[in-house]
């Protein structure tokens, strides 16, 4: 079970300063553990000595960044029960779901750790002309500086890990508001942070209101922000954040297609379309909203989707049969039923599912939505997905297309030409072949375009961002 009280950390101190904020357990809805918030007064602290570390945090040398990343991953991996249940617990994750996020958090701190020792400059060749004769260039990485992390409850523990392994291995001190409603994750990485020789105010992790964290976004000292959340959220805290760097990684209504080629391979395709829609929920910005199926294919896929659907297990997400678990809130389940609703009322049928019980949603398939409905141009962000035929490739890539989103998409495919089409057509920033866009590897360079947001994650590529390239001139002789 949770601990009864978890301090918030200052840099990289516990501080029990009160337990004003209360998580809930997301199945039962009482209260699970309390924790403590920071003030405007904390935050504004910790941002000083961030901005005090940075010139510890350039000395320390990249064999102890790699030490500290590796003692992380060697308390993960002792205290991964501990970490599931929680998970579990504040964010109402199947256990199933919980148990494979903690070794997806594993794996980002490995992936940094590697990466802590190999941040790499390189050698320009100068000599273009003759009045550069005798002049060489050399580039190296060095920390951008202080960075605010504010990182999402959908995924509590990972998508927190890849804005923070990153960062130390980087070498950037940062002040991380985990979301408000799944903090326990976050604040069990600080303690085992707090283990380590990082240099004072190399780290402060501090739950916050969002009406009380306005530093986060507007204070000058930070050199980068990294939200990941919603895209109303996101584009307001870039338009405040004023010249710092921004990183934003925000939503999206997934669609994936099921080309005339896979008849063959339903089975699999099924399978694949209900983890990518229905897991955790919904709640993945990655999670399949639109599948569009070639009509060769869509009756045959139709009759297996709704069976699947049908069989999904939704309950207490502690049951290791549980494939749906509650939705963080019961006002998000009541937004997203007044949008099947409305979908409805616009002439869309409801094969499978549908039905509301508190945060409680099934996993539900919807037929016939107009492409004017909040369900379809919106990001759904629950258990929902939409079904959809085709008749000709091109147009279900320009279907596609026709969004105001762009994270990735997935494409099921025999075809290597319609395969690299969709790869050349497709405006997302990653097309997964032969799988849902839900997939998603720890090391793979991760992001969208159009309102999905700015800037790529995987581990090195968040390096990129939390890091400056600073050129160095040498002239032989004078």
């Amino acid at each position: 079970m949770l601990q009864k009280t978890y301090p918030y950390y200052l840099a990289n101190e516990p501080v029990a300063a009160n337990t004003d904020l209360e998580v809930t357990d997301k199945f039962s809805g009482e209260v699970a553990t309390r924790v403590a918030m920071a003030d405007a007064a904390a935050i504004d602290k910790a941002i000083g000595l961030a901005v005090d570390a940075m010139p510890a945090m350039r000395a320390y040398p990249p064999f102890k960044r790699q030490a500290v990343l590796e003692h992380c991953v060697k308390r993960f991996r002792e205290r991964y029960d501990e970490l599931a249940l929680a998970l579990c617990i504040e964010a109402g994750k199947p256990i199933n779901d919980s148990k494979g996020e903690v070794t997806r958090l594993i794996d980002t701190f490995k992936v940094a750790a590697e990466e802590s020792v190999r941040i790499d400059g390189e050698i320009v060749n100068l000599q273009i002309s003759p009045r550069a004769n005798g002049y060489h260039g050399y580039v190296k990485r060095v920390p951008i500086g202080p960075c605010s992390f504010i990182s999402p409850f959908n995924f509590p523990l990972n998508l927190t890990a890849h804005k923070v392994a990153p960062a130390i291995a980087a070498g950037v001190p940062f002040v991380l508001k985990p979301a408000s409603r799944t903090p326990v994750g976050a604040l069990i990485m600080g303690e085992i942070l707090a283990e380590t020789d990082l240099p004072k105010g190399a780290f402060s992790i501090l739950p916050a209101h969002r009406d009380g964290a306005d530093l986060f976004t507007t204070d000058e000292r930070f050199k980068l922000l990294s939200f990941t959340g919603s895209p109303a959220v996101g584009w307001e805290l870039k338009r405040k954040a004023g010249k710092k760097k921004v990183i934003l990684e925000l939503g999206g209504n997934a669609a994936a297609i099921v080309d005339a080629d896979q008849g063959g391979k339903l089975d699999y395709v099924v399978d694949r379309l209900a983890f990518g829609a229905f897991y955790q929920s919904g709640q993945s910005c990655i999670g399949v909203q639109r599948i569009l199926a070639h009509t060769s294919v869509y009756d045959a896929l139709r009759e297996k989707l709704i069976a699947k659907t049908k069989s999904l297990v939704m309950g207490d997400p502690k049951n290791e049969k549980t494939f749906v678990g509650p939705m963080i809130s019961e006002s998000e389940a009541k937004r997203l039923a007044g949008w099947m609703e409305g979908a409805v009322q616009a002439g869309a049928q409801i094969v499978a599912g549908g039905k509301v019980d508190g945060a409680m949603f099934e996993a539900t398939l919807l037929e016939g939505v107009k492409r004017d409905t909040d369900l379809y141009r919106k990001e759904a962000f629950g258990p929902v997905a939409i079904l959809e035929r085709f008749d000709d490739f091109e147009a279900a890539l320009a279907q596609v297309n026709d969004s105001d989103f762009g994270l990735q998409a997935g494409v099921f495919t025999d075809s290597l030409a319609h395969a690299h089409r969709a790869w050349d057509a497709l405006e997302v920033g990653g097309v997964v072949i032969n799988d849902v866009p839900s997939f998603r590897v720890d090391n793979m360079p991760y992001g969208g375009v159009k309102d999905s947001g700015l800037g790529r994650e995987g581990v090195r590529y968040a390096i990129e961002d939390m890091t400056e390239m600073r050129l160095m001139v040498m002239r032989e002789t004078w």
